[in-house]
């Protein structure tokens, strides 16, 4: 008598697991979002998600990469597309009220919100780099408009980068508390002063 196949049912779509697993951190963050919680969101046993993902950090370190690649990565793009510092961040922050309130996914952004009070330092230390990265990407661009004589020779690169970044994350805590696109639209535009101080 042949025996029923054991681990992932014959439909599991790994792509479209990945996106509802990517989606209930975003929305709960990593400490909130159980095991329990992505096997019913996701539709299958815990056997099942171990075998496909790993363990529930490997499972985070997939979901943060594509959300990178799906939902962040606006800040990169508008870097490498945008001649100067200043039409990149621009861009970044105005995009940044969009994305951040788009119906239809959870506000503002996973790598600024999914490691709210937990105590893995794996986690902790993968979005912190990733934040880090942001902030270094501006701040290299900040510094290419020095060299190239767009931006005076006296401007402070790291502190206007690190200003930019943490605008971007308290673009994304609003947006989780309520704020609407048209709300944060005006605090980038303001945020966007700092070019001229």
């Amino acid at each position: 008598m042949a025996t029923a196949a054991r681990g992932r049912p014959r439909s599991f779509d790994r792509e479209s697991a990945l996106d509802k697993a990517l989606r209930l951190f975003w929305d709960r963050g990593f400490e909130a979002t159980s095991i329990s919680d992505l096997t019913k969101e996701l539709g299958i046993g815990a056997p099942s998600l171990y075998a496909a993902f790993g363990d529930k950090v490997q499972l985070f370190n997939e979901a943060v990469e594509t959300y990178g690649l799906r939902y962040g990565g606006f800040a990169a793009t508008a870097l490498a597309e945008e001649p100067t510092a200043r039409e990149a961040i621009t861009r970044t922050l105005h995009e940044a009220a969009r994305e951040y309130t788009l119906p239809g996914r959870p506000p503002g952004c996973m790598v600024i919100s999914a490691a709210v009070n937990t105590g893995n330092s794996a986690v902790v230390q993968l979005l912190a780099t990733l934040r880090k990265a942001n902030v270094e990407a501006f701040e290299a661009a900040i510094r290419a408009d020095v060299t190239a004589g767009i931006l005076p020779a006296e401007t402070d690169a790291p502190g206007l980068a690190r200003y930019f970044g943490a605008v971007l994350q308290g673009m994304s805590q609003s947006s989780q508390d309520g704020a609407t696109r048209a709300e944060l639209e005006k605090v980038a535009d303001l945020a966007l002063r700092a070019w001229t101080a």
